[in-house]
């Protein structure tokens, strides 16, 4: 498979963020972060393409878990 459309980036993280990625890709069994980064965007953006009160409704609950 020939992979296309594809962008080289940068991105500045804190050290936390950073092993938490490579643990991610190493439970994955992906070869780098950068696949990893891609799945966790692509499953946030389909997720916002909920209905906003789904969503919405989502997010409130959450945050009066927190209080």
């Amino acid at each position: 498979m020939k992979n296309k459309n594809l962008r080289r980036i940068s991105v500045l993280v804190t050290a936390q963020t950073a092993a938490n990625l490579e643990k991610l890709a190493q439970m994955d069994g992906q070869t780098s972060i950068g696949r990893v980064m891609d799945k966790l965007v692509r499953d946030r953006m389909i997720s916002l393409r909920q209905p906003k009160e789904v969503w919405m409704t989502h997010y409130i609950n959450r945050f009066k878990e927190v209080r």
